[in-house]
């Protein structure tokens, strides 16, 4: 199939909290059974491309709460905390934030708009089917891919409060980079890989996919109970904990390796400032 999927798939399934410290680092509960949304496949930038940021947003990527600033007064300027001096990354040095703000190397017109990132192993689904036993779902799996889901994360929240839809969040342009395809002939055991996130050289996130609270089998049987999954289509498992702001002009580099070590996957991309389009506004 190569990477064709990310041209005829159908559909992006991405499920949520499907790693019990990501949920928690968050503060959501862990799931008793999945969860999932929908993204565009118009949301796909092959590796090597460039991530378009909307304007007005500062990007960071989700994590640790003693990294993310706990108000978007913070990122504002409007109150002062301090972060410790663990993070290389310009924007976690012990520093004032609204101090950072007027300090950025890029100019923002609207900072605070947020942007997460999380790095996922990709499922590429080969066989269409619908109400798929877990016994039977490795038949439907042609092969895998590496991932990254992108989010617009106080846009999120907001609609999210409003008990409104947030597809916009997560489907904007270029907010699913996507690998090149991997046959499951050479994935032995895909509950036994190591994904791992760099932002400008440093490691944000590092994780396994043995963590997973639903395994790929039981992902598989619990969509296809909702909605046929087609061939060509995608199913991101989730992702592990990390942190680590993103801002245009920072550089993403992935990886995915087997319990040996070696190297199955690699996903570089750059981000950029997005000329026109959607803009925030609080």
């Amino acid at each position: 199939m190569s990477s064709a999927f990310a041209r005829t798939g159908k559909k992006i399934v991405a499920i949520g909290r499907n790693y019990a410290a990501h949920a928690k680092e968050l503060g959501n509960a862990v799931p008793k059974e999945p969860f999932f949304f929908l993204k565009p496949t118009s949301s796909y930038v092959q590796n090597g491309g460039k991530v378009e940021i909307p304007q007005g947003i500062i990007a960071h990527h989700e994590g640790r709460s003693s990294v993310v600033p706990r108000s978007w007064k913070t990122w504002c300027g409007l109150e002062t905390r301090y972060t410790p001096n663990s993070d290389v990354h310009p924007l976690s040095q012990p520093v004032a934030r609204h101090v950072l703000l007027h300090n950025l190397r890029h100019t923002l017109t609207n900072p605070i708009t947020t942007y997460a990132l999380q790095v996922e192993l990709g499922v590429v689904i080969g066989k269409t089917g619908r109400d798929i036993s877990p016994a039977d779902a490795k038949s439907h799996i042609s092969g895998y891919t590496l991932a990254v889901d992108m989010t617009a994360r106080n846009l999120q929240d907001r609609v999210k409060k409003a008990g409104l839809p947030w597809s916009a969040a997560k489907g904007f342009d270029t907010f699913t980079p996507i690998g090149s395809f991997i046959p499951s002939s050479a994935i032995a055991e895909p509950h036994a890989l190591q994904l791992k996130l760099d932002i400008n050289g440093v490691t944000k996130q590092d994780g396994s996919t043995a963590d997973m609270i639903f395994d790929i089998p039981s992902l598989i049987a619990h969509v296809s109970g909702i909605m046929t999954l087609e061939e060509g289509d995608v199913l991101l498992t989730g992702t592990p904990p990390g942190v680590g702001p993103v801002v245009p002009g920072d550089r993403v580099e992935c990886s995915l390796k087997d319990k040996e070590g070696k190297q199955l996957a690699s996903l570089v991309f750059d981000a950029v400032q997005r000329q026109g389009g959607y803009k925030f506004t609080a």
